[in-house]
Formats: structure tokens, C-alpha cells, sequence
């Protein structure tokens, strides 16, 4: 049964109250993202269910299709395809040439690198689309950070600010610059022109960047330190390298004290022949048979697994890692069969780099391996999974991998199939640590994975596809090639930002439904005492930047263009003023993580919270309100 209340503010009133509702539960932050956003959509479900919105047709503009096609959003959509994106960028490891020439452990020149990137990111924005640049700015960081052992919270959100200034520059800087444009010549006016605000723009993004570099990174949380100390990173692990006859180490010559092919490691001791190297090894060549004690970070351990597997694995453990390269192209076959599909033949370093899933293991205080060497343990056979390291805090570790006896404490680096993992789960004698799962990198997959991450960017960036169309395009494409599987894709795509979006965009849609969003708009603007043209251009700028983050940027520009051109024409302004004072203002997108894409971007890498945003962003807003009053007194002449 379903009740029409027509020419009330019944629907608008309760509109208004679930908005306030959610504000504050997403500020508050008691309930989970998650639970605050279905909550929200079931609401809005129900009321418009009980209670429809008719327009003159008799159609229900909250029915379920309306308020649920905030999930099939375009950007939306390009948002979780370009997550994808960014996955099988990490997965292929394909921007480590690039990243590396940032690379340093030196905070201070970190820092310098990261303020010269956030200032070309602003640069380039205002060109061109900035949410593919964020997208490739986002690795980079990332291995900034990671290297100079920095937060990626505190950099994460000044990027995406950043890029968000850059579009205050030029009409090409953001669509909604454009739509305002648009909705001007709708009405009868000129189009704004590409350079028409350009330098009062420059003024407020060079304001703004001040906050956003030299400000912004102090007031942001340290998230990723707890995550650092659980997984360990930077840890050294204790590894063997068995040099066999084809082996491309055998004589190789340590120079100033390593080794060209292992730059990343360091030798611990030489077993030749029986005898025992210790260092320096100046001058020293590897022979045939020589057995290399290392010492090692994780990171390190990846990167010589995932390009030279056999610096690391034994004969005998190529051989398990091979069957069970084989046992799941055995499978695949199978199905393939079942399925009356051609069988597929992936290259072996492929199928084996599958099945090679790093964790790290704590052996427990009760543990039976306690006092028992590796190779006493027999853990290869006991639990599928080899041991590529051990790591030890309490002393330096000399002696060969297999020969180490365990203590409670110790924590091994070790590779295997995802179920031979998840098998040692539920075993007493050690414990799985939680985030240190992680897939090995596919590197020969790289220049395919870089090469359709660039292509779709390109393409999107001189306009020939939408981001959306070139977003999904390139998710199947790094899918079919092999760069990421469908599980890895899957995992890519954040639930919090699908429920997030859809249920805010459908309480966008109720607003501007029931003329809620009119209402405040009108409102806020029939405060008295502002009838100079300063002091309304001051208040339409805080208006619509409020409104920006709650509704979308688009949205304030089609709701508050003819508002502004009617309020300067009946002050006596030039309606041009207004109109660019309305493009500044819905551009304020920064104390929400719905304001626009490139915040939802930096969300899961920079590990934010609803809150942080609000934090960072409301300080810049009213920051930029100061700066827009000036310029408009100043340049505008108001």
C-alpha cells in the first residue's frame, strides 16, 4: 500500500532529517561505512516505496530504479574499473622502472620528490583529466614512501587535493567547469572561454597548495605504522642461495662489497667446499657449488623469487613448486574440458608463479618445531610450502637455512599454493600473520600491464573514449592477458566506495526530488545583510561549496548556475563573475570522500576514514573562501 502526499513538505522534510542523519553517523563513525550507507539506501527504498513522488505523468521519481541507478553511475563504474587497473599495476610490478629513479632513504630529498610530484599532478590538471594522473601518481608515492619510510596517509589525500586544485585553472580543468559553460549558453549567455579565469584561479590553487604541502601532511593520521610493524617490511630475513652450474651467479665478482646480481642483499657468509667466507668479499667470485647465506627484506626475497626463481629454490623444491604448477594446470585442463573449451597452455614461470603465494609464519611457544631444525621439520613435505627465510631479532644468524633450529619468536618468509597457506591456519604450532599474504609479483607480464595502462589513460586523455569506456576496456584487457585473474580483480574493487557512492547518490537524487536541495539553496541565500555583491558572492561561495560535498560537483553546477546569474543580474554584476565564482566553489570538493573520484582514489591506499577527509578538507575550504573573498575584492572589484 503506498500513500501520495502531493504539494507538501512532508517528503522534503524527511529527506532533509535522513541527510542529517547520515551526515552525522559517517562523521561519528560508530557504525561501519558500510552499515551507514545500506541503512541510508534502505530508508530512502521504503519511504520512496510508501510514500512516491509523482511527476505530471504519474510516474514515481523515488521508485526502486531511480534511487538504485546511482550504482550503475558512470563514474562510479570508471572508478572500480581503474582500482582494477591499479591492481594489476601492482601485481605485474610494472612501474618499478619509474619508481626506482625515485627511490631514496633519505627523508628530506623523499619529501622533495613528493612536493615536485603533487606540484606537476596540479600543473598537468589543469590540461588535462586528473583522475588518470592520479591513478599513476599513486605507485609512485607509494614506493616513495615505502623507501623513505613515510606514511602513505600523509600523502595520499594531499595528492588527490592537489589534482583537484589544478582544475580551478582552465574550463578544460573539470567537467563541471564545462558544465557550468554549458548551462550558461542553455540560458542565453556566452561560454565561459578556456583561459576567461585562469589567473584568479592560478591565485586560489596557489593558496590552496600552500595548505595542501606544507600543512595538510601535519594534520593527517600516521596509518600505516601499525601495519608496518605487524607485517614487517623491513625486516631482515635470514635466506640461502644454492649456486648450481648453470646458475647466472657463477663468476660473478663482488665489487665494493656486493654482488651486481643481488644488489638488494646482504651476503652473510660462502660455504664453498666446505669452508666457510665470512666478509668483506672484496675481489671474491662465485664458483659453481657455493652456498650464500643472505640476509634480506621481504621486499628483496620478492623480487629475486619473482625474476630469478632458481637463485632461490633447490632442485628438489623447483620440482614441489612445479607439481604444483601442475596440479592446477591439470585442473584448468579438467574444467577447460568440461566446458568444451581449447585446453589452456600458460608458460610454466606463469602457472608457477601462481601457485606461489608469500606469508609470513610465528612459530608459537608451545610449538613442537621448537628445537628441531627446517630439515628435522621436513616443512616442505609436511605442509606444501617452502621456506625461503627466517628472521630473528635476537642475534645474527650464520649457518645454513636448513640447519637453524627454531625458537618460539621466530618468523619464516615462506612461498606456496593459496590453500597450502590457508592449511596452516588452523595448525597449533605456528600462526599465519594477519596482512602478510601476499601474491608473488608476474613481472614478464609487466610491459603488457604498463602498456594497456597507459594506452587507456591516453586515449581517455585526448578524449577519443570516455575515462569509463577506457577504465573497463582496460580491466578486461589486463584481465584476457593474463596480467591479474578474475579472483585478483574481484578483490580490487572496494565494497565500502560501492556502497558509499550508490547510497549518497541516491540521497542526491531524493534531495533534488523533493526540492530539498532548492530549499536549502534558497535559504542560506535569503539571509539578510547581504545585499552588496561582495558579501552575496562570499555567501554563494560557501553555499555551493558546502553543497559540493553533499551533493555532487555536477549537481551544485546545474542547481546553482541560473541562481547565480539571476543574483547578479539583479544586483547589477556581471553575471560572468558569478558564474565563475559558482565554478570555484563546486570545485571545494575536499571534505568528503564522495566530492569527487580522486578522493575515493586515495581512500583505500591512504587507509582514511569518512572523518579525514572532514578533518583535512573543511580547514581548506574555509582556507580557499579566505583566498576567493580577497581575489574577489581585489581582481573581481566587487
Amino acid at each position: 500500500m503506498t500513500f501520495i502526499f502531493e504539494g507538501t513538505a512532508f517528503h522534503m522534510w524527511f529527506v532533509l532529517i535522513l541527510a542529517g542523519w547520515a551526515a552525522f553517523a559517517f562523521v561519528r563513525e560508530k557504525l561501519p561505512i558500510e552499515v551507514t550507507s545500506v541503512t541510508l539506501l534502505t530508508c530512502l527504498l521504503l519511504f520512496g516505496q510508501f510514500f512516491p513522488v509523482q511527476d505530471a505523468n504519474g510516474r514515481n521519481l523515488l521508485d526502486a530504479a531511480s534511487l538504485l541507478s546511482g550504482f550503475a553511475n558512470p563514474a562510479l563504474v570508471a572508478v572500480l574499473a581503474l582500482l582494477v587497473m591499479g591492481q594489476a599495476i601492482i601485481q605485474t610490478d610494472a612501474l618499478r622502472p619509474v619508481t626506482k629513479t625515485f627511490m631514496t632513504n633519505s627523508k628530506k630529498m623523499a619529501w622533495v620528490s613528493i612536493v615536485s610530484i603533487l606540484i606537476l599532478i596540479m600543473m598537468l590538471s589543469a590540461f588535462m583529466n586528473n583522475t588518470p594522473l592520479v591513478i599513476l601518481a599513486i605507485p609512485i608515492l607509494q614506493a616513495l614512501a615505502a623507501s623513505a619510510r613515510l606514511s602513505e596517509s600523509r600523502i595520499m589525500i594531499p595528492l588527490s587535493f592537489a589534482a583537484i586544485l589544478g582544475g580551478l585553472i582552465t574550463l578544460v580543468g573539470s567537467s563541471t567547469n564545462m558544465l557550468v559553460s554549458t548551462t550558461m549558453v542553455e540560458l542565453g549567455y556566452r561560454p565561459i572561454g578556456f583561459f576567461d579565469f585562469t589567473v584568479p584561479g592560478a591565485m586560489l590553487a596557489a593558496a590552496g597548495s600552500v595548505y595542501v604541502l606544507f600543512i595538510l601532511p601535519r594534520l593527517l593520521p600516521d596509518r600505516s605504522s601499525f601495519t608496518h610493524q605487524l607485517v614487517g617490511e623491513e625486516r631482515e630475513f635470514i635466506a640461502e642461495l644454492d649456486v648450481a652450474s648453470e646458475s647466472k651467479l657463477v663468476g660473478m665478482e663482488c665489487v665494493e662489497g656486493r654482488f651486481p646480481a643481488l644488489p638488494d642483499l646482504k651476503i652473510r657468509l660462502i660455504q664453498r667446499s666446505g669452508h666457510l667466507i665470512l666478509p668483506p668479499f672484496e675481489g671474491y667470485v662465485i664458483e659453481e657449488g657455493d652456498i650464500l647465506i643472505v640476509a634480506a627484506t621481504r621486499e628483496a626475497l620478492t623480487q629475486l623469487l619473482s625474476k630469478h626463481p632458481g637463485f632461490l629454490l633447490s632442485e628438489e623444491e623447483e620440482k614441489i613448486m612445479g607439481a604444483q604448477a601442475e596440479k592446477i594446470e591439470e585442473k584448468i585442463r579438467m574444467d577447460d574440458a568440461e566446458e568444451d573449451k581449447p585446453a589452456a597452455t600458460p608458460d610454466l614461470d606463469e602457472k608457477v608463479a601462481e601457485t606461489r603465494v608469500l606469508a609470513e609464519i610465528m612459530i608459537t611457544p608451545a610449538s613442537r618445531m621448537i628445537d628441531m631444525s627446517l630439515e628435522q621439520v621436513g616443512f616442505h613435505r609436511q605442509f606444501g610450502a617452502i621456506v625461503l627465510g627466517i628472521q630473528r631479532r635476537a642475534r645474527v644468524v650464520r649457518r645454513r637455512l636448513g640447519r637453524i633450529r627454531l625458537e618460539a619468536g621466530d618468523v619464516l618468509l615462506v612461498a606456496g599454493s593459496r590453500g597450502a597457506i590457508d592449511s596452516m591456519r588452523g595448525n597449533q604450532d605456528l600462526i599465519v600473520l594477519s596482512g602478510s599474504k601476499k601474491e608473488l609479483p608476474l613481472p614478464k607480464k609487466a610491459p603488457i600491464a604498463a602498456g594497456i595502462m597507459f594506452g587507456a589513460i591516453g586515449l581517455a586523455a585526448i578524449g577519443i573514449l570516455s575515462i569509463p569506456v577506457a577504465a573497463i576496456t582496460g580491466a578486461i584487457l589486463l584481465i584476457a592477458t593474463g596480467c591479474l585473474n578474475i579472483r585478483q580483480a574481484t578483490r580490487a574493487i572496494d565494497r565500502k566506495i560501492f556502497l558509499l557512492v550508490g547510497s549518497m547518490l541516491a540521497l542526491s537524487q531524493a534531495l533534488q526530488v523533493t526540492n530539498g536541495a532548492n530549499f536549502v539553496a534558497d535559504s542560506l541565500l535569503d539571509i539578510p545583510f547581504v545585499q552588496t555583491p561582495f558579501a552575496m558572492a562570499s555567501l554563494l561561495f560557501i553555499v555551493v561549496a558546502v553543497c559540493t560535498n553533499i551533493l555532487s560537483n555536477n549537481a551544485c553546477a546545474i542547481l546553482f548556475t541560473p541562481i547565480a546569474l539571476n543574483l547578479a543580474v539583479n544586483l547589477g554584476v556581471d553575471p560572468m563573475i558569478f558564474a565563475i565564482t559558482v565554478i570555484f566553489a563546486a570545485n571545494c570538493s575536499f571534505a568528503s570522500p564522495i566530492g569527487y573520484q580522486t578522493n575515493l582514489l586515495v581512500m583505500g591506499p591512504g587507509h582514511y576514514r569518512f572523518r579525514d577527509f572532514l578533518k583535512a578538507g573543511v580547514p581548506l575550504v574555509l582556507f580557499l573562501w579566505g583566498a576567493y573573498m580577497v581575489v574577489a575584492k581585489f581582481y573581481f572589484g566587487l
